[in-house]
């Protein structure tokens, strides 16, 4: 078992900083290792399976920017303890020069103000990894490379949007990505129908088993059919799904009496997701078949064994309908829940698997939910997220996006999940506009990118039952969030 350690200045750092028990160890290969988080006196220690060179990943207060996740670069295990500061700057650094490489070779223009920020943060880095023997000079100019080093990236990110948005925006008048949105459990859409199809030009009905089946062989249609009336009557393209959500709550309450027996487990997911599909014939063309397979806790099935189930149920649905696009939704696809030694699969891996074996999936739907936890992925900056995006499209198959963000913190009565909200990891609290800046940002980089062909919010209204707390484009009375303005002006511009 090999250990690193990390040197944590100022000392003050560790009585105010709970998110040091969420740090994990990665690989070059961006899988992330089963990590024991240690803390002696001012000394990190992260255990480890192996003594291979790898990444720290952890939360850290960065000025100006919150508390995202920030990567140290790729360290070789040794004896005396790297000074935590220093070796987070480096890492973002090295992440910075690597993206700006790959950009400029291919033909991006880097604005000035870019340039000024790169360069401040490499000045005070060179000055902190210089001085490491005084501790706490080199990490007060370290937190300093940092606030600029995460400047420099929110530049080179808004340049790299705005330009790549003005290409494609170029070849296609109207963009060919579908923006959407879950239309819940609504029956009726008359308080909010205006706005949604101001904003939106596709829509989730979510024929999920645990409403359509609430108890066995009692089937729930009706909302379902009222939804995709109201689609085809409005000209909005439906996407159906999730068949199954693996999470916990997300199975009918009844299917956990054969938990333990998988095979007739699998026969009654076969008959449910054929018998979803054969009502919907012809109507619904898109489906997502699983959603949260590759983290599960909602059974008690094994990795192999939800991957097996998946698989099957997404046999059944191409038999079902061979002419259909089936999708399959994976959850904090950077898999730090890796970390806690549960899972044997990185989140690529688990869709790598399905995609290879050749049963008819079209594509992956990833779902970034920043401020939630547990269960949500841990904040980071778009850099993270277009460089993420990118390592997905390795996979050479289209690609979807489900997102979910808070507007406030505190209770949600309407939410479905044990899910809170984090105010402390955004670069300011958690609210309507910094909702609707964090929405605006990350839509526009996934508009940019071709590989991602429909980019989806997570829930309408918070009038209605949620998975995501305080996620709605509309409060709780159904009025509209400047989230949702935000949307509305994405559509107008680019479609």
């Amino acid at each position: 078992m090999g250990v690193m350690r990390f040197l944590v200045h100022p000392a003050d750092m560790l009585h105010n900083w709970p998110e040091a028990h969420r740090a994990y160890l990665s690989g070059t290969d961006h899988s992330v290792w089963p990590t024991r988080v240690e803390i002696d006196g001012q000394v990190l220690g992260c255990r480890r399976q192996n003594s291979d060179s790898c990444k720290l990943n952890v939360v850290w207060p960065v000025e100006g920017f919150g508390k995202p996740l920030v990567t140290t670069a790729s360290l070789p295990e040794r004896e005396a303890a790297y000074l935590l500061p220093v070796e987070l700057a480096r890492g973002k650094i090295v992440q910075i020069r690597n993206q700006l490489a790959l950009w400029q070779t291919a033909g991006m223009e880097i604005p000035v103000e870019f340039r000024d920020a790169h360069r401040a943060a490499q000045t005070f880095f060179a000055r902190a990894a210089s001085n490491q023997e005084s501790p706490e000079t080199a990490a007060c100019d370290a937190q300093q490379a940092l606030k600029h080093a995460f400047r420099a990236a929110e530049l080179l990110m808004a340049a790299y949007t705005r330009q790549r948005l003005e290409q494609r925006h170029r070849q296609y008048p109207q963009l060919p990505t579908s923006l959407g949105c879950s239309l819940g459990d609504r029956l009726s859409f008359s308080d909010w129908e205006v706005p949604f199809l101001d904003a939106f030009n596709s829509a989730t009905i979510p024929v999920e088993w645990r409403s359509v089946e609430p108890a066995e062989g009692d089937y729930h249609w009706d909302a379902f059919d009222a939804q995709l009336t109201w689609c085809e009557k409005h000209h909005i393209v439906p996407r159906g799904g999730p068949f199954l959500d693996l999470s916990a709550e997300g199975l009918p309450k009844w299917l956990y009496m054969w938990e333990q027996d998988y095979w007739n487990l699998q026969s009654f997911v076969c008959d449910f997701v054929e018998t979803a599909i054969s009502r919907f014939l012809g109507r619904i063309r898109s489906w997502e078949v699983c959603a949260r397979a590759n983290t599960g806790g909602g059974i008690a099935l094994t990795e192999e064994q939800r991957l097996t189930l998946t698989a099957k149920a997404i046999e059944v649905a191409r038999h079902a309908d061979p002419e259909c696009q089936l999708y399959v939704r994976v959850d904090q696809p950077w898999g730090e829940y890796q970390a806690r030694g549960q899972h044997k699969l990185s989140p690529l891996q688990f869709a790598d698997a399905l995609v290879r074996a050749d049963l008819g999936l079209n594509g992956i739907n990833l779902e970034i939910a920043f401020g939630y936890t547990p269960g949500g992925s841990t904040t980071r900056d778009l850099l993270d997220v277009s460089r993420m995006i990118d390592l997905w499209s390795s996979l050479a198959v289209p690609l979807q996006v489900t997102l979910a963000a808070p507007a406030v913190s505190g209770v949600d009565v309407q939410q479905t999940s044990d899910l809170e909200v984090d105010g402390t990891a955004n670069r300011v609290p958690w609210s309507d506009e910094s909702q609707a800046d964090w929405a605006d940002a990350v839509v526009q980089l996934l508009m940019s990118k071709p590989q991602v062909n429909a980019i989806f919010w997570t829930h309408f209204s918070d009038h209605d039952p949620h998975r995501f707390p305080h996620a709605g484009l509309m409060r709780p009375d159904n009025q509209p969030r400047s989230a949702l303005e935000r949307l509305v002006r994405l559509r107008e511009q680019y479609w």
